[in-house]
This record gives C-alpha cells, sequence and structure tokens, in this order.
C-alpha cells in the first residue's frame, strides 16, 4: 500500500477520547477531543475522524501509514496497528512538545499518576492513585456541581481564596459531604474550593515524590486547564510548572502518534 504520509496516536480515556495525527516530519496537522461513549470503539471512531477532517486528502484511518492506540480503551480501537500504555505515551508526548520537563502530574478522569522520564522521554518511575476516585477529573466535575458552576469558573473561584478551608477527607463521598457541611457554616464558597485544590494538591506531591520529583515539572490532563490547582502545587513545589504550548489534555494522543511516527519511519527504512 501506498504510503499516506501520516500517522495517528488514539488515547481512549475514561471521560474524554483524544486524536492526534502528524505528518512523516513530526507536524501536528489534526486533532480532536470528544467525550468518551459507553463504547470505546465509537469513542475512537469518533475521535479519530474528527482529526482527520482537518487533514486535506486523507478521509479514513485504513489511509494512514500506522496507528497506535492508548488510555483505558486501547485494546478497543480497532484501526490501531499497536497499543501502548498511557503513562509510555503521556511521557512520549510531553517530551515531544517540550523536551526540558523531567516529571508529569498526569491527572485523567478517574485516576492520578505522577511520572518521571529520563531526556529520551522513556519513563524512569512512577506511581499511580488508581483506588480512589478523589483528585481526579470526575472527582473535580463532582465538586463544581456542589457549587453549581463550571469547572473553569470552579477553578476561577479558588484563585480568589484569601484563607483557604481545610478538606481533611480522602474519600471522594466524604469530602464532598465535608463541603456541604462548609456551606451550612456560611464559610467563603472561594475558601472553600481553594480548600478542595489544596487536598487535590498535596495527594498529587505525594505521588510526585515516589515518583521521583525533577525539576521541569509540568502537568498533563483535562485538569491541567486547572489554574486554581496549579497555583496550589507550586505552592507546595517551591517552583512554577511549565506550561505546555499545546493542550495538555492532549499528551497521550500526541505521545501515541509519536510512537507511531517512529514505527512507520522504522519500516519505510526497512523497506528501502
Amino acid at each position: 500500500m501506498m504510503s499516506s504520509g501520516y500517522v495517528c496516536g488514539c488515547d481512549v480515556g475514561s471521560t474524554f477520547g483524544k486524536a492526534a495525527v502528524m505528518d512523516m516530519d513530526g507536524n501536528l496537522v489534526g486533532t480532536a477531543t470528544i467525550r468518551s461513549k459507553i463504547d470505546p470503539e465509537e469513542t475512537s471512531a469518533l475521535a479519530i475522524g474528527e482529526a482527520l477532517s482537518q487533514v486535506e486528502g486523507i478521509s479514513s484511518a485504513e489511509a494512514l501509514d500506522y496507528i497506535v492506540g492508548t488510555g483505558y480503551g486501547r485494546a478497543r480501537i480497532p484501526v490501531a496497528d499497536e497499543n501502548i500504555s498511557e503513562i509510555s505515551c503521556h511521557a512520549m508526548g510531553v517530551h515531544t512538545v517540550n523536551p526540558a520537563v523531567r516529571t508529569i502530574i498526569d491527572i485523567g478522569g478517574q485516576d492520578i499518576k505522577g511520572i518521571s522520564l529520563d531526556d529520551k522521554g522513556s519513563v524512569k518511575n512512577f506511581a499511580m492513585n488508581d483506588k480512589c476516585a478523589a483528585g481526579t477529573g470526575r472527582f473535580f466535575e463532582n465538586m463544581s456541581r456542589v457549587f453549581e458552576m463550571d469547572l473553569t469558573s470552579f477553578s476561577e473561584l479558588s484563585l480568589r481564596s484569601v484563607e483557604p478551608c481545610p478538606i481533611s477527607s480522602q474519600c471522594g463521598i466524604f469530602a464532598e459531604t465535608e463541603v456541604i457541611s462548609l456551606f451550612s457554616k456560611k464559610k467563603d464558597p472561594a475558601d472553600v474550593a481553594a480548600g478542595i485544590q489544596v487536598s487535590v494538591a498535596r495527594r498529587c506531591i505525594t505521588l510526585l515524590k515516589s515518583a521521583g520529583i525533577q525539576q521541569e515539572v509540568t502537568m498533563t490532563g483535562g485538569c491541567a486547564k486547572n489554574k486554581g490547582l496549579q497555583k496550589r502545587l507550586e505552592g507546595l513545589l517551591g517552583f512554577d510548572m511549565v506550561d505546555l504550548d499545546v493542550d495538555p489534555q492532549l499528551m497521550g494522543a500526541i505521545g501515541a502518534c509519536e510512537f507511531a511516527r517512529r514505527r512507520a519511519a522504522k519500516a519505510a527504512e526497512m523497506v528501502s
């Protein structure tokens, strides 16, 4: 089959499906982020289709030179030539965007990961919290509903805090009950929101320490857009985190895409 000159990475997460398309020079030419469907196959098809709609001359996934799947639904991406763990793909995605980064905190819909990587983008060590939803994307969505606002407004509210309220509960359900109790005591909503951010930031720092904190540090996943959380993380770290130039929610898909590009390049070399 004739080469199209394009490859794809697809990250099927529990909350969002992401896809990225690159040319063989490593240029990002198409991306997509959609809400995950119940069926991972449908999620991958829709995400890849949306990314491909931005690429002239490519109408179907079958025309791509190589596709790598990642995320919790990676085994259910029918068009994928290979599946690679989301930990490796986030590391490679960040390395592709900013090679100076050595530590990642990735907050997904259902888990949190601390990842330490080397100067080639390979994973040196990682720590993962996947036993409880507290601190994950789902947790933040639930908290924002308690505040009756969207995630962006919740984050902005927390930035206005003067004195964050302590949130002691480590369980997502109990934390929600604690927040409602604080409201009943007429605590400032900004301080309650900031208290939630501090609680999650401390959980993230524990994972980062387990993985091994090296500067530079960045955040990936949808929660990387939460500036209130970033502020509290930077306060605990004692230095500023790296802001990525590309949407941090796409890092897994971009890493998968870079792996696909390398596989396609290697295959082309073998043929020639």
